[in-house]
């Protein structure tokens, strides 16, 4: 026996889950005004979109992402992909990710690469099997298959956490050496000379802060290969003390110290104050990011402030512009960051030694 249109209607009613067509109904609209206040609230007057999400709320609607896929080649999700969901950097990012949806139906998606390349090709496979509205991604060095991926997703990406001169499709960080640069500057210009840099895990971002110091360093003809300690284990207030024993014990003339983040320079504060060298009466110190940690510390140390909140805002913001046809006008946004001076770099203590 061949099924009629209405018993299919009756099958699907009788499951008890209520569809786009339930809530058109009940709102008195069109299943495209209610798919289009899903996806895009602000192109819905405000007093239709008020009767679409009562009647939601009303029967219990859930949009289901996989019916939205085939229905419109594209399922309300954005994809992020962060190499770490427990770094406190991240952290920010991802909560200016949720605040930037605030008024949005699209649902976000986050998957952590720890760092590996491998694993991040591996990650947005599954994401553009999704078929997703929008990506948002961790920096500007995908290997080139990972590029591609991205290049042909056909959908917004976003490059997040860093600039460069070749975007994907659109990006929205700071330059990493230039906070690089202008970290060690400060330490030269406040009279250190025998600087040294120590760095963990050693990501790109990181060599490009390591190159910000070295530029810094050579045009101030301080340069020495021995000043720089890293590794390339995950970084932590104990490695941050295991690299400045490292440093001290092969350099122990150094005047300050540019750590690649503020864990390592919280964790060479605790080891100075261990071996009763003062931060920063014998040593100054600068960390990366300014954590909040770094503010409270005693003394306060001076750190590159790092704009994880806005960045995370910013991108979200920039792929619904995209998705309701308003591209930015700049696909590269830089936001720049702040270097906030601190007593663990105070000019005064340091012209005293």
């Amino acid at each position: 026996m061949v099924e009629t249109s209405d018993a299919k209607n009756r099958a699907r009613r009788s499951s008890g889950r209520p569809t786009l067509a339930d809530v058109a109904r009940r709102a008195g609209v069109g299943t495209i005004t209610v798919s289009r206040a899903l996806r895009d609230p602000k192109r819905v007057s405000v007093e239709r979109r008020d009767r679409i999400f009562t009647a939601i709320d009303d029967l219990g609607y859930v949009l289901n992402p996989n019916a939205s896929a085939l229905a419109s080649a594209r399922a309300a999700v954005i994809g992020v992909l962060v190499p770490s969901l427990t770094n406190n950097v991240f952290a920010e990012v991802l909560r200016g990710i949720h605040d930037g949806l605030r008024d949005s139906r699209l649902q976000i998606q986050f998957a952590n690469t720890h760092y590996s390349d491998v694993e991040e090709e591996r990650l947005l496979r599954v994401f553009l099997s999704q078929h997703p509205s929008g990506l948002i991604v961790s920096g500007i060095d995908q290997t080139p298959a990972t590029r591609t991926l991205l290049e042909k997703a056909g959908c917004p990406v976003v490059q997040i956490m860093e600039i460069g001169p070749d975007p994907v499709d659109m990006m929205v960080g700071f330059s990493h050496f230039e906070g690089g640069r202008t970290v060690t500057q400060h330490l030269v210009d406040a009279g250190c000379r025998r600087i040294g840099f120590l760095g963990a895990r050693m990501d790109p971002r990181s060599h490009r802060r390591l190159s910000g110091y070295k530029a810094v360093m050579e045009a101030a003809g301080c340069f020495d290969p021995a000043f720089i300690t890293t590794t390339t284990l995950p970084s932590s207030v104990s490695i941050g003390g295991d690299l400045f024993r490292m440093a001290y014990a092969k350099t122990p003339n150094i005047d300050a110290l540019v750590c690649n983040n503020d864990d390592l320079a919280m964790g060479v504060l605790f080891a100075c104050q261990r071996a009763s060298l003062p931060v920063p009466a014998r040593i100054s110190l600068a960390g990366f990011n300014d954590l909040e940690m770094m503010a409270v510390a005693f003394p306060s140390i001076t750190s590159i402030r790092t704009p994880r909140f806005e960045i995370g805002r910013q991108a979200i913001a920039m792929v619904q512009a995209a998705l309701a046809g308003e591209r930015p006008a700049n696909a590269i946004v830089d936001l720049g960051f702040e270097l906030k001076i601190r007593e663990s770099t105070t000019r005064s203590n340091i012209l005293n030694r």
